[in-house]
């Protein structure tokens, strides 16, 4: 199992919808709203590489409201 935290940016009021939608998604175990550089950090979990990139790109990015998406792969975790 591959796991990874997406810093996520969205566009002005849409957060909150935007993490509300994050939370139904199996893949997604954490969704946090922040401050600081990013709007939301989600941690997330795929059976391989290709299988988180499929989740990220197929549906993270048809949210609507968020603008940009920075991921962070685990190499070292439990």
């Amino acid at each position: 199992m591959v796991q990874a935290y997406v810093f996520i940016n969205t566009k002005a009021g849409t957060a909150k919808n935007v993490i509300a939608k994050l939370r139904k998604k199996k893949f997604v175990k954490s969704a946090h709203l922040v401050t600081g550089l990013h709007d939301a950090i989600i941690f997330m979990h795929g059976k391989n590489i290709k299988d988180l990139a499929k989740n990220i790109t197929d549906s993270i990015h048809k949210i609507q409201g968020i603008q940009k998406t920075v991921t962070c792969i685990v190499v070292n975790g439990k």
